[in-house]
C-alpha cells in the first residue's frame, strides 16, 4: 500500500511540475510580447509548442505575432518579407487546424491572414480575398456569437468595407458596441486563452461618433 501511494504521489508531483513548467513558460512569452520582443515571444512560443503538441495556444500565439508584424512599419512593407511572416503564420494556423479541427480561433487567424494581403494590395487580393474573410467572420461569430472578439473583428472588417465602396459604416456600429460591452465580462477559458483587443474596438468605435 505504501509504494502504491508513494507512486501515486510521485506521477502527482511530476503532472505538477509539467503543468508548472508549461504555465511558467507561456507567461514568459506573454511577457515578451508585452514588452514588444516579438522575436523571443514568438521562439518560446514555437518551443513550447513542439512539447505541448496536443495543444492549440501556442501554435495560435506563434501564427498570430506572424501576422502582427506585418502591421510594424506597414508604409515599408516589402512584399517579399511579407511571403516569409505570413507563410510562416500559415504554417501554423494549418497545424492549429490539426490539434484543434473546427476550432473558431484558427478561422479568426486565417480572416486576419488574408486581412493582412487586402490591406497590402486591395486591387490584386481583394477580389482573392474579401469574400473569404466575410465568410470566416460570419462563421466564427455563428459558431460564438457572443464572442466580444469574433464580433469586433466582424465589424471591424465590414465597417472597413463599407468605407471602401463608399457606403454607411452605421449599420455596423450597434455591434462594435455591442462588443465593447461584451469586453466588461469576457472571461476567456484560461490565463492563457487570447482576451482580444477592446482597445482598437474602441477606437475603431471613433468613427461612429
Amino acid at each position: 500500500m505504501k509504494h502504491l501511494l508513494l507512486i501515486i504521489a510521485l506521477c502527482s508531483s511530476t503532472f505538477l511540475m509539467a503543468q508548472t513548467k508549461y504555465e511558467q513558460g507561456m507567461t514568459k512569452a506573454m511577457e515578451f510580447w508585452e514588452e514588444n520582443k516579438l522575436d523571443e515571444a514568438s521562439n518560446l512560443f514555437e518551443r513550447i509548442a513542439t512539447v505541448e503538441k496536443d495543444n492549440w495556444l501556442p501554435t495560435y500565439y506563434v501564427a498570430q505575432i506572424a501576422i502582427i508584424r506585418n502591421w510594424r512599419d506597414f508604409e515599408n512593407r516589402e512584399e517579399a518579407t511579407m511571403k516569409a511572416t505570413l507563410g510562416k503564420a500559415q504554417e501554423f494556423i494549418n497545424t492549429m487546424r490539426t490539434i484543434a479541427p473546427d476550432n473558431p480561433y484558427a478561422d479568426h487567424l486565417q480572416a486576419q491572414l488574408h486581412t493582412v494581403w487586402v490591406a497590402h494590395d486591395g486591387m490584386k487580393y481583394g477580389m482573392k480575398y474579401a469574400g473569404t474573410i466575410g465568410e470566416l467572420n460570419q462563421k466564427i461569430v455563428n459558431k460564438e456569437p457572443d464572442n466580444p472578439i469574433f464580433i469586433a473583428e466582424k465589424a471591424q472588417w465590414d465597417m472597413g468595407s463599407a468605407k471602401y465602396f463608399g457606403s454607411s459604416i452605421e449599420p455596423y456600429c450597434a455591434e462594435l458596441q455591442r462588443a465593447i460591452t461584451l469586453f466588461a465580462t469576457f472571461k476567456p477559458e484560461s490565463q492563457f486563452h487570447p482576451k482580444g483587443n477592446v482597445k482598437r474596438a474602441l477606437e475603431s468605435a471613433e468613427a461612429c461618433n
